[in-house]
């Protein structure tokens, strides 16, 4: 769905930074989702969003637990037909690689 974009130099450079920007990233999601799911209880009532209980609920039973995998190795899939789409559409003069777009050390993220 978003991606976050680090110049190459600064990953090279500074591959601390892009992982603890990963792992802030991770750490938020996972508390949202905790709260949203622990929100069930009492039916998400701090949240203004009709039936959101019910959405989460059918959320998780079609997408499991992690409805919004985060980290290349859990995407690659839908990763690699983009880059694919990207190719064949023109947008690019080769077809890129995961391993082309990513740095080397979150592939397995």
């Amino acid at each position: 769905m978003h991606a976050v974009v680090v110049r190459r130099e600064l990953a090279q450079n500074e591959p601390d930074i892009v992982r603890a920007v990963y792992r802030g990233f991770c750490e938020a999601k996972d508390a949202m989702a905790s709260q949203l799911v622990n929100g069930m209880t009492f039916n998400n009532m701090t949240v203004m969003i009709p039936w959101l209980s019910h959405l989460i609920a059918r959320d998780r039973e079609l997408l499991g637990d992690d409805w919004w995998p985060y980290g290349i190795a859990r995407n690659r899939p839908s990763l690699e037909a983009y880059l694919r789409y990207h190719f064949e559409q023109g947008l690019s003069k080769r077809r890129l690689t995961v391993e082309d777009v990513f740095v080397p050390y979150l592939l397995e993220d």
